[in-house]
């Protein structure tokens, strides 16, 4: 990809949200665009068509680096480096293989916002804030002369360093944290694991499931408008007014405009539901 492209996917720090609001304006491609694209730029190198590919796509890394927001990192840098995966992604996707970008580009994104929090997950852990690096590297030098701290130590670092006790045996808890490893271990046992690679990834929210539930519900949409059309006028508008508009009709209300009891209207918006559901399940 080239500097001009990496230079437009640069998240600006000071204003994180006018780059998600813009990331929101750009128009979302067709499976048929994204082919187009993906096939000029897999055949001839087509540049512009990678760009388009990308920033279609940038909504998407917002969505995901959102879900690792609880790490402590800055939301900037997550969507910094899932640009990146979205990078590799378009550059190494197939368009004949007949998968939708997003799709494959999730495992790209993932992959170096984990990596991101890998490579920082340590340092994050033990210290935040300037206090707290202050204190960190201050017990360090007590720890390595008194070992673990007794009561009245503890007491004496606390009134040394001016912090409470509370904080000295907090940072002294993160400081004895050990790292783990990013994957499960490997065991023939079902004993429940707490490696990162168990809770980092959100499956419910990813835009590969987000976008196949929305493609379902426009299926569904286009298989009811169809089957609307086998009802008669009465029975369409019974259905209409009484499931598909904001201010839904009473029974009452459509026997007086057809001049037959609430029962009949009642009746009648039962085999019309009869035959929607036997018209959608053929």
């Amino acid at each position: 990809m080239n500097k001009n492209l990496e230079m437009q996917l640069a998240v600006p720090a000071g204003n994180l949200d006018a780059y998600i609001q813009a990331t929101r304006s750009i128009p979302m491609l067709s499976a048929e665009e994204e082919k187009e694209l993906a096939t000029r730029l897999q055949e001839q190198g087509d540049l512009g068509a990678a760009q388009k590919l990308i920033l279609s796509h940038l909504r998407f890394v917002v969505h995901i680096a959102r879900g690792y927001s609880g790490y402590g990192l800055p939301l900037a840098d997550l969507i910094q480096e899932g640009n990146i995966g979205l990078m590799k992604a378009v550059k190494r996707f197939d368009p004949k293989v007949g998968v939708r970008l997003v799709s494959f580009a999730v495992y790209w994104i993932r992959a170096e916002i984990h990596e991101f929090i890998l490579r920082n997950w340590r340092i994050v852990k033990v210290a935040t804030t300037k206090a707290q690096r202050k204190l960190f590297f201050n017990l360090r030098s007590a720890k390595q002369r008194l070992g673990w701290l007794n009561h009245e130590e503890v007491e004496t670092v606390a009134r040394d360093l001016g912090v409470t006790p509370k904080d000295v045996l907090e940072m002294e808890s993160r400081m004895s944290g050990q790292d783990i490893a990013f994957d499960e271990p490997d065991s023939d046992d079902d004993k429940p694991t707490f490696s990162p690679v168990s809770y980092l990834q959100d499956v419910q929210n990813e835009p590969s499931r987000i976008i196949e539930a929305e493609d379902w519900e426009a299926h569904n949409h286009e298989q009811l408008q169809e089957a609307m059309q086998t009802l008669d006028d009465r029975s369409r508008d019974i259905i209409q007014s009484r499931w598909l508009t904001e201010n839904k009709a009473t029974l009452h209300q459509l026997a007086d405009k057809y001049h037959v009891s609430a029962e009949r209207i009642r009746q009648l918006e039962n085999n019309a539901i009869k035959k929607l559901q036997k018209a959608m399940a053929a």
